[in-house]
């Protein structure tokens, strides 16, 4: 009977003259629901975020990021799968203290906007590893290569050598984004318009309609619409470019609170004056002048 083979992540470390001892495969997913779900999009938007993410750890991940040589990044999309982000280079680390570590532009916006708690772990000092991604590692297959992730996934982070991360796939294409929800599901945080994936970009730059922006931490509510030349997306990256896209009300607010969501979809040749009528309606019956953020 012949032998069955099977594709391994220590073939292709081999392959590139990568000793698979010298390698810490790890495989992300946040315990931060915010960051669970916008890790793979950063990882595509922000890739520098993303390293920001991996760069300090916990004590005993720590003490293996000193022994490592290579740390193979992976993110925990699907149950008992990876999904390659990159191989990067341990070029060394330096001690942090607490103060140190959220001076760092990216862990404050890390933390701000995307929810991260920090790996501080509440000790006086934390390293900061130097991880340099390898651009000549499969880099077209970021986003696409599939690994079977062996034993229990609360395991987040093993040895190559001592561990077979079978080859599950190579997609077609590249899968940081997940499906979007239906226009009446869809709801996106201030801080996520930043980053949002590029098929979710190019549905809202074809939709335009009545939008919703709500502050989640008092509840009140900003009607708008986006009609004529203007898409809901130009809408939204106006907001998120500015935080208030020009209403005072808005501009009293802080804009990481904001949740943006649509009310009405309106077709692409409706007249402006019968969009406006719309918007006025909403306005009413959600009583944004009164109680939220609409000034008329």
């Amino acid at each position: 009977m012949k032998a069955e083979f099977t594709f391994q992540l220590n073939d292709l470390l081999q392959k590139h003259g990568i000793r698979p001892a010298e390698v810490l495969v790890v495989r992300h997913r946040p315990v931060e629901p915010k960051l669970r779900k916008t890790l793979p999009w950063l990882a595509s938007a922000k890739p520098d975020l993303y390293n920001a993410y991996q760069q300090a750890q916990f004590p005993k991940v720590e003490k293996a990021f000193t022994r490592a040589k290579y740390i193979a990044s992976f993110i925990g999309v699907d149950a008992g799968t990876a999904l390659f982000i990159g191989l990067y280079a341990v070029k060394g680390w330096r001690p942090l203290g607490l103060k140190g570590f959220w001076r760092i532009p990216a862990n404050k916006e890390l933390h701000e906007s995307f929810g991260m708690a920090g790996s501080g772990g509440g000790r006086s000092t934390t390293l900061w590893f130097n991880l340099v991604l390898n651009s000549e590692f499969y880099q077209d297959w970021r986003g696409r290569l599939v690994i079977r992730w062996p034993g229990p996934e609360r395991s987040w982070w093993r040895w190559a050598d001592r561990n077979i991360f079978e080859i599950g796939a190579i997609r077609e294409s590249v899968a940081f984004e997940e499906a979007m929800p239906a226009w009446n599901d869809l709801v996106v945080t201030w801080p996520e318009l930043k980053v949002l994936p590029s098929k979710w970009r190019v549905s809202l730059r074809e939709w335009r309609g009545i939008y919703y922006i709500v502050d989640s931490v008092d509840g009140r509510g900003y009607v708008g619409a986006a009609y004529g030349a203007e898409n809901i997306l130009d809408r939204w990256l106006n907001y998120c470019v500015s935080g208030d896209g020009g209403n005072k009300k808005l501009r009293k607010c802080d804009p990481n609170n904001f949740q943006f969501s649509i009310l009405e979809r309106v077709s692409p040749d409706m007249p402006s004056d019968r969009v406006i009528e719309l918007e006025q309606t909403w306005k009413t019956r959600l009583h944004t002048r009164e109680y939220g953020l609409n000034e008329n």
